[in-house]
């Protein structure tokens, strides 16, 4: 079918239940997710991630996941940040996401705060970048998470 009626936010919200997996290139502590650069180095276009987040969050009973592991570059990079790399994009807004899930767990961060997101985020990161996550994260806030 055509891209106009399969993300068609409108449609996808009728079906009950929906569940919209994607992944992201790389997300911050709060919550926003980039999936389409990493900085001002462009991977993909933004395609349907949106779409289906926001068709799924208003499907009855509807969830949406965001899936990706907890690195790059062979382990040495967290792709859960404190903040995005310069230049990159928001995709998904820290107000759509739901579900994230690394290999070391999942959480809901719907209805959370700013320092429960930090808090779970980092709970899901890779053992490896998890302190550094909460000292930057107290550098940025100004207290512990």
């Amino acid at each position: 079918m055509d891209i106009e009626q399969v993300n068609d936010t409108a449609i996808i919200r009728k079906n009950p239940n929906v569940m919209a997996i994607n992944s992201a290139l790389q997300l911050d502590i709060s919550g926003q997710i980039c999936a389409d650069a990493l900085g001002t180095k462009i991977y993909s276009g933004v395609g349907g991630q949106m779409d289906f987040i926001r068709g799924a969050g208003l499907s009855e009973g509807g969830r949406s996941v965001i899936a990706l592991p907890s690195t790059a570059s062979g382990g040495k990079v967290s792709r859960i940040a404190t903040v995005l790399s310069p230049g990159a994009g928001v995709v998904t807004t820290r107000a759509h996401v739901h579900y994230i899930v690394t290999e070391y767990g999942y959480v809901n961060l719907r209805g959370r705060s700013l320092i429960e997101r930090a808090r779970a985020l980092i709970d899901i990161a890779h053992p490896d970048f998890r302190e550094q996550l909460c000292r930057e994260s107290f550098d940025m806030w100004g207290f512990s998470v």
